[in-house]
């Protein structure tokens, strides 16, 4: 099986069959959605932090089993602010295998991000590395919970204590997700969450900051609010990032079906990895020991002894109307606002790169049927021939 054509190129050939992408937002019924929305039309209050966002604070607040939550109009906002709130400056260890905007926020900052490599189980920030990637300018770590899968916390926030670094996790995969001490959102000093709308949990656009106490809670809301403290009075130079009340009112009504969409996706998770042990050189990822998992993603590695690249086979399913991604190809790195880095060596970064060439992100998502799963399977089956 050798189809590598861009997917343009293959347009003729194109059925009928309606195309699966890698995912598709998880929507509450219109029906349940509409009178919180009268509500909204009748009180006249969209956005400045008002009643649905206070209601959808205080339920996430008992659902995700935090002790304080801030609400933000979308993730990236909430990672520039979580850097604010903590007044992170000078070089911040981080991962260079993650969405761009985990190393934007550093930017968006002023900060300079030192990179170190992944472990190749995880693909999460190797511990080890960050300890060896420590200078004296050097005042937090930032890590990820890549695909939802949490990075070794108890070591890196050892290495945060016994360094005196702030430690923040961006935990954009990881709604829901618990570690073996409960909720891995209540690790660090602050975790960050994105709400986007292709996340497990999503108020259409949206992010949140989870912080230990009221006092971090306070200054966090006062930075998301232009630095307001009161009419008259301006704390800081801060954003304006608030959540509006449409929403807020969504996530609301999303998070009454969380759980069935979450089992949901567990079932999906299960059927690939059934049907894909029996093909050679096709390897999804494990996880990391996670208590509860939410399986946001599901990434496979295409091996060596899998007749197909990884591009090819990216290709051949797009081709037929399957639609995976490159999640994360190219590394941060790569791009050229990073390119400058002494730490962006690829030298230096061989577990992430090897792992960006190989990880292709599957079809996932709480309305994909079991027919389009092994529809997509068919195809990594179809490659392997």
């Amino acid at each position: 099986m050798n189809d590598t054509r861009d997917p343009s190129a293959a347009a003729a050939d194109a059925s009928t069959t309606p195309d699966i992408f890698v995912t598709k937002p998880a929507l509450p019924p219109l029906d349940e959605l509409i009178p919180h929305l009268k509500a909204i039309w009748d009180n006249g209050i969209l956005t400045n932090c008002g009643p649905y966002h206070a209601r959808l604070e205080t339920a996430l607040v008992e659902y995700l089993g935090v002790n304080q939550i801030s609400l933000f109009a979308n993730g990236t906002l909430a990672l520039v602010t979580a850097l604010q709130t903590l007044d992170i400056s000078g070089e911040v260890i981080t991962t260079p295998f993650s969405f761009v905007a985990t190393a934007h926020a550093l930017l968006w900052r002023g900060i300079k991000p030192v990179f170190v490599d992944v472990d190749p189980r995880t693909l999460n920030i190797d511990p080890a590395k960050i300890e060896a990637a420590i200078t004296p300018e050097t005042t937090a770590i930032l890590a990820v919970h890549c695909f939802g899968h949490p990075a070794d916390v108890d070591a890196i926030d050892a290495i945060g204590k016994r360094h005196g670094l702030k430690v923040i996790y961006d935990a954009a995969h990881a709604f829901a997700v618990d570690c073996h001490c409960g909720s891995v959102l209540n690790h660090g000093d602050l975790s960050v969450l994105s709400f986007h709308a292709t996340k497990v949990f999503s108020t259409m656009e949206g992010g949140a900051i989870i912080s230990p106490n009221p006092e971090i809670k306070d200054k966090i809301d006062k930075l998301k609010n232009f630095g307001h403290d009161g009419e008259i009075k301006v704390i800081d130079t801060g954003l304006n990032a608030k959540m509006s009340e449409v929403g807020a009112a969504f996530g609301l009504t999303l998070l009454d079906r969380i759980d069935g969409f979450i089992d949901r996706r567990r079932e999906i998770d299960a059927r690939y990895r059934a049907r894909l042990a029996q093909v050679a050189g096709i390897h999804p990822l494990g996880d990391a020991g996670e208590a509860k998992p939410n399986f946001a993603y599901f990434p496979i590695l295409v091996g060596a002894d899998y007749p197909l690249t990884r591009d090819q086979l990216y290709f051949h399913m797009k081709a037929h109307g399957v639609h995976p991604r490159r999640y994360f190809y190219p590394l941060i790195t790569e791009f050229p606002m990073y390119r400058q880095f002494v730490s962006s060596s690829r030298h230096d970064l061989p577990i992430a790169t090897q792992a960006s060439e190989r990880v292709l992100c599957l079809p996932i998502y709480p309305d994909l049927s079991d027919q389009d799963v092994d529809r997509v399977i068919a195809l990594i089956e179809e490659g392997a021939d």
